[in-house]
This record gives structure tokens, C-alpha cells and sequence, in this order.
């Protein structure tokens, strides 16, 4: 297992992190603890540790997925503000072109407007309040004036708001690379402990995983319920053709999916556009606290920080992406290792 070493003078947000890491750390060797020191973990031991570091990775993925989705939801924010500008900086152009325009007619005609020359020489912002004791100023060259202050004044408003989502972006960028590295070492840290088994553990635990994916993928029971209609049906019947797919941490299909990455894939075949992560999964319907009241394709959630969901398949079966080393398959909810929340109808 890794270690922290002790800083001499650890600040609080470092201590936080320390105390979470290490409570994290006797979690995952709890069940070793009575083991004599240097003793090899069983097989079972070894499955226990790499559930939980599986169950943590699908944590930190969904917070990879929603740092993500902020980092596009930024990305074309900036793109529009940046094309904004862009149209605005031209049509502040051609308005400075036109005052230069009528500039260059007045000083062909023997005199340049008092009020031009104050304007040509001197930022704008401020001309139209030392320009009102002139009574030189057409009608045109006010509204033109005018227009040029307003647009100035919308550019540099813009500049600003981009200015500030670009830094956002940056922590976000940030913020995504440090999930994606907790999930590999998480990822990492499991792969290590399977190693760690002979080879014959390592084909028992591969037949237990498959005889799963198989039994509820194929011979589940689903029971009568035929309550699906409309968009949840039809993602429902989505999702099931993706039944076998493998779980890949951050993926939404159709080769491979993540938890949220198969059901906002499956509302989307349906012509429905839900938000990305768990969580935010949980917003965009009415809740169903009860099982009895679950239909086919509703979302169910688990875990208190919700950061599973699933698709309600009846008879208290779900059509899921349960983690890393499994593919999409039905599965009770009675096993997916964490409390039913709640259910959600899109």
C-alpha cells in the first residue's frame, strides 16, 4: 500500500486530505488486519479490497465526468463570447470608419467639426458629456457617437466575462487531471492486489465474474412488468442492446460505457438530452422514493453520495454499468453494494 509521509507543518486542507487518505487506506485493509504481517491476503480478501477500490474509482469518476462536462459546457461559452468580440470589434470599425469618413468630407469642405476634432483626439467614453455645450453636432454624428460609446462599452463587458471564464477553465482543466489520476491510481492500486493472486485465483475469480455477467444478462427475470412507454421504453430498449458492453471508466458509447455514460446514451437514442453525471441525473424528473412505485426505464440511484445510477429493468432488476472489470448487465438491486436512494421519471 502507499504512504503519505508527515509534513512538519501540515496546513489544515493538508490534514484533511491526510485523514481522509488514511481513513480510506484502513478501510481497504480492514478485513486483512488480523493477518500476521507479511502473510499473503486469500483470494476473498483480495476480491473485498478491489470491490471498494473499484467503488472509489467509480467515485472520483463520476466527479472526472463532471469536471468534463463543465470543461466543454466552458469551452463553447468562450468560443461564442470570443466570436462575439469578434463581430462586435468590426462593427465598432465601421462606426469609427464612418466618423473618420465624415472627418475627411468636413476638412475637404474648408473646416473640421469642433466636435469631431474633440472626438478624433480623446477616448470617446466621455465625449458625449463634453460634447453637449457644442451645437455643432448633426443628428447622425450623435446616433453614431452614441452607437460607438454602447459598443465599446459591450466589447470590454465581454472581454471581461471571457477573461474570467478562461481562468475557470484552466482550474477545471486542473481539477480534471487530478480526477483522472485518482481514478488510474485507484484502478492501479486493484490491479496490483489481482496480481498478487496465483494463477488459479485468478481463473476462479474470472469464472465468478463471467457466471454473473452471463446469469443476468441472459437468464434474468424480469418478471410481467410491461409499465415502460414512451422515451423510457425506447431507452430502455437502447440500453439493452448494449447488454455485454464492457465498463470503461469516462466512456458514454456505444463500444463502452460508465455508469451515467449508459443511461444519458440510452435517453439519448430516445430523443432525450439528460445531463451527464449521477448526480446531476438526479434533477431532471419526479423522484420515486418506493421500489413498488419504479417503472421500466426509470433512473434508480445508489449510494449516498449518489454516484451510481442505473436503468429500472422490473422485478426489482436493474440494466446497468456496474464498474471496471464488468459489462453492462441486469443485476438485483439487492446486490449492487450500496442503498437504493431513490428512483427518478425523466
Amino acid at each position: 500500500m502507499a504512504f503519505h509521509r508527515r509534513p512538519k507543518q501540515p496546513s489544515r486542507a493538508r490534514v484533511t486530505v491526510l485523514t481522509t487518505a488514511a481513513a480510506a487506506a484502513v478501510a481497504l485493509s480492514s478485513q486483512a488486519a488480523n493477518a500476521a504481517p507479511g502473510e499473503k491476503p486469500s483470494k476473498d480478501e483480495v476480491k473485498s479490497r478491489v470491490d471498494k477500490l473499484y467503488e472509489q474509482a467509480e467515485q472520483a469518476t463520476e466527479k472526472f465526468n463532471g469536471a468534463q462536462e463543465k470543461q466543454d459546457k466552458l469551452q463553447k461559452q468562450i468560443s461564442g463570447l470570443q466570436d462575439s468580440v469578434a463581430r462586435g470589434q468590426d462593427e465598432l470599425n465601421e462606426l469609427r470608419d464612418g466618423i473618420g469618413s465624415m472627418a475627411t468630407a468636413q476638412y475637404r469642405s474648408g473646416g473640421l467639426d469642433p466636435s469631431l476634432q474633440l472626438f478624433l483626439s480623446a477616448d470617446p467614453d466621455d465625449y458625449l458629456d463634453k460634447a453637449s455645450t457644442l451645437d455643432q453636432l448633426s443628428g447622425q454624428q450623435v446616433e453614431t457617437l452614441k452607437k460607438i460609446q454602447a459598443k465599446q462599452r459591450e466589447l470590454a463587458q465581454e472581454r471581461a466575462e471571457a477573461t474570467g471564464k478562461l481562468k475557470d477553465l484552466a482550474a477545471t482543466r486542473t481539477e480534471l487531471g487530478a480526477k483522472k489520476k485518482e481514478v488510474q491510481a485507484k484502478l492501479a492500486q486493484a490491479q496490483k492486489l489481482l496480481n498478487s493472486l496465483t494463477a488459479a485465483e485468478k481463473a476462479a475469480l474470472a469464472a465468478e465474474q463471467d457466471r454473473a455477467s452471463r446469469s443476468s444478462s441472459e437468464r434474468v427475470d424480469l418478471g410481467s412488468d410491461t409499465s415502460a412507454t414512451g422515451r423510457a421504453a425506447a431507452a430502455f430498449a437502447a440500453a439493452k442492446t448494449r447488454l455485454g458492453t464492457p465498463y470503461v471508466y469516462g466512456a458514454t458509447g456505444p463500444s463502452s460505457f460508465d455508469c451515467s455514460g449508459l443511461t444519458s446514451w440510452a435517453y439519448a437514442q430516445a430523443g432525450v438530452s439528460i445531463p451527464r453525471t449521477s448526480e446531476s441525473q438526479t434533477t431532471i424528473g419526479t423522484r420515486i422514493y418506493s421500489t413498488s412505485g419504479l417503472q421500466v426505464g426509470d433512473l434508480v440511484f445508489f449510494f449516498n453520495d449518489l454516484h451510481h445510477v442505473g436503468l429500472y429493468a422490473g422485478n426489482g432488476q436493474i440494466l446497468h454499468a456496474p464498474r471496471t472489470g464488468t459489462v453492462v448487465r441486469y443485476e438485483s438491486m439487492s446486490t449492487i453494494g450500496g442503498p437504493f436512494m431513490f428512483g427518478v421519471r425523466v
